[in-house]
Parts: structure tokens; C-alpha cells; sequence
């Protein structure tokens, strides 16, 4: 080949190499189709229980359905722990866009924290209500304390493992049902719910920041009862690795777990994924996800409809006890906090 055309060739591959490299250089620039494949994204955070649920089948069936309406993937960053923990992270700044809690009381902690808009959970179906689980009683096999309801709890010799109330929604919950239980019973006796309740904190023998935590605590031997979610006991049931029974106490509460949007951190390209999710959660394919799951639904044909849920005789909510805002002030910490923990030492 003659001089003239070997640069000729030099200079071709010159240009090529540049391009190659300007190409390189400018490629997440570029307008191109392919860029559309990278997924959008949801930050979601709930409470500890619900990991499964949310993980595995909820979340799935949205995502094959957005993908199916818009051809667009979208992905979930997600993390479980307990309630007050979860807001916790919340008010410290994680970007979190939906949050499902395990009670409202911490939905009121991010609206006095300037988060979320005071209430504005309320304006979403079912007042922001996603699912429910009554609080209940698990016991090792064959049920050897002869432990049937709450003042069993209280009994000498019995040994309770509780979630925290300083970080656990569940725990919140737990009070509640314990104190309601003793003023549902006693009606006549205005300390009847204080003195249920300090019986059963006398018999408590390990606490866990999460209601999760706390089974763990129960599964390794840690005391003759635990005071959970019904949803704990019967997801494991179903799955044959319960190692223990189910006690329905006479008088329990119905938890009702509440989801913000936390406006402030939705972009407003995502709003229309983000509001099209939160309204997924009370789809029928999701509530019966979460009766598979072992939640009770606020669907209640769907509730009813599942043989595994168990009658109970006097349930209540927390609207019978004045609601969250009345509850946390006036039980959790005037009786339990204040009181309670005092007389028992803690």
C-alpha cells in the first residue's frame, strides 16, 4: 500500500477512535430509547411484619401491572423495622415516598414533625387504613400455664415477652388491648385497666424493639408467652413452622395499620406511580395478598371469607378508647409510662 493510502487509513481510524470516544462520553446524555428501560423507582418503608407481604406479593402484582398500563419497570427500595423506629428515620430525613405504619400515632409524629400534612392520611380510603390484625396470645405447644386471656398474664411463675412501646407499634398496640381488656371486664372498677396491666409488666421477662424481634426472642426460649399480632401466628401456621398455639383473648383490640405519602419527597414525574401504588393497597388483589399473608382485610367480605380468622368475642378499636392522639396520652404514657413502669421498677 502506497504512503498516501496508509494515511489515508490512519485518518479513518483516527476518526473512528474519536467518535468512539465522544459516543462513550456522551452516552447518559443521549435521548435514546434505550434509556427508557432503566427502571423508575419507590421508596416504601413499613413496619417490621410486613415484609413479606409487601416484598413478595404485593408489590410483585403492581409492578407486573404498571409494567402491562405504562411498559415502564419499576423497582421498590424498601426497609422494615418497628413503627417508631421507621418514623424515626422519617423525621431524620430518608427519602421515604409511601410509609406503611403500624399505627396513626406515628402518622401524627410526622405531621408534628412538618413532614406530612396533619390528617392527610385520612383523606385516603378507609381514613388511610390498609389492614388489621388483632393483638393475641402465643404460647408453647400444648399450652402447659393453662394461659387463655390476658389476666393469665398476670399470674406468679408467668414469664411474658413483649415487644417495646418506645419503638414498637406493636408494643402501642399491646398496651391497649392489655389496659382495654381490664376496663372492657371491670367496667364498674376505673382502675381495672391500670391494674391488668401492671400484673402483666410485672411477669414481663425480655422486651425487642420490633414485634418480629420479639417473636425471635419467644422462639429461643425467652419466656411462657408472647404478646403479638394474630398475623405472626398464622403466617407461620400456614407454613406448618408455628412451635406453639394461638390464645384468643376474650377482649382484645383490632390494630389497624396506617400508610402516608409523604408528599414532599415524590418527584412530580413519579406522583402519578406513587398515587396509582397507594391506591393498589386497597385493591382487591392486594388486601387478599395480605388475608394470604395473614392480615385481616378492611375488605370485610374478603375477612370473613377466610376460615383462619378466628372469632372473637369482644373486639374493640381504637376509637372505642378516643382515638390514638386521647390512647397515647392518657395510656401509654400516663398509665404505662408514667405509672407503671415506675411501680414495677423498669
Amino acid at each position: 500500500m502506497s504512503g498516501n493510502g496508509w494515511q489515508r487509513v490512519k485518518g479513518a481510524f483516527a476518526v473512528v477512535v474519536m467518535g468512539g470516544l465522544l459516543l462513550y462520553g456522551s452516552w447518559p446524555w443521549l435521548p435514546l430509547r434505550a434509556r427508557a428501560t432503566v427502571p423508575r423507582t419507590v421508596v416504601f418503608y413499613g413496619f417490621s411484619i410486613l415484609d413479606h407481604s409487601i416484598t413478595n406479593d404485593v408489590f410483585p402484582e403492581f409492578r407486573g401491572r404498571w409494567m402491562a398500563e405504562t411498559n415502564e419497570r419499576v423497582e421498590m427500595i424498601s426497609s422494615f423495622a418497628g413503627s417508631g423506629t421507621v418514623t424515626n428515620q422519617i423525621i431524620m430525613g430518608v427519602p421515604v415516598e409511601l410509609a406503611l405504619l403500624a399505627l396513626e400515632a406515628d402518622a401524627d409524629r410526622l405531621a408534628e414533625a412538618g413532614v406530612v400534612r396533619p390528617r392527610s392520611w385520612r383523606r385516603l380510603p378507609y381514613q388511610g387504613v390498609v389492614n388489621r390484625t388483632p393483638i393475641v396470645i402465643l404460647v408453647r405447644p400444648g399450652n402447659p400455664k393453662r394461659i387463655h386471656d390476658f389476666p393469665d398474664l398476670a399470674r406468679p411463675g408467668i414469664g411474658v415477652v413483649h415487644p417495646d412501646p418506645l419503638t414498637s407499634g406493636a408494643a402501642n398496640w399491646a398496651v391497649v388491648a392489655e389496659y382495654g381488656a381490664g376496663r372492657r371486664a371491670h367496667p364498674e372498677d376505673p382502675n381495672a385497666g391500670h391494674a391488668l396491666l401492671l400484673g402483666i409488666w410485672k411477669n414481663v421477662v425480655a422486651q425487642a424493639a420490633s414485634a418480629r424481634a420479639a417473636r425471635t426472642q419467644f422462639d429461643l426460649g425467652f419466656g411462657d408467652a408472647l404478646v403479638t399480632y394474630e398475623q405472626e401466628g398464622l403466617w407461620d401456621q400456614a407454613r406448618d413452622k408455628l412451635h406453639g398455639e394461638i390464645v384468643y383473648p376474650r377482649h382484645t383490640i383490632f390494630t389497624e395499620h396506617t400508610l402516608v405519602i409523604v408528599d414532599r419527597n415524590v418527584p412530580t414525574r413519579e406522583r402519578p406511580m406513587i398515587d396509582s401504588l397507594a391506591a393498589f393497597l386497597w385493591s382487591e388483589p392486594a388486601q387478599r395478598a395480605f388475608v394470604h399473608n395473614g392480615f385481616r382485610s378492611v375488605n370485610d367480605e374478603l375477612a370473613r371469607g377466610d376460615s383462619a380468622f378466628a372469632r372473637i368475642e369482644d373486639p374493640f378499636f381504637i376509637a372505642d378508647l378516643g382515638g390514638w392522639k386521647r390512647a397515647k396520652k392518657e395510656i401509654v404514657d400516663g398509665v404505662w409510662r408514667d405509672r407503671v413502669l415506675k411501680e414495677t421498677g423498669r
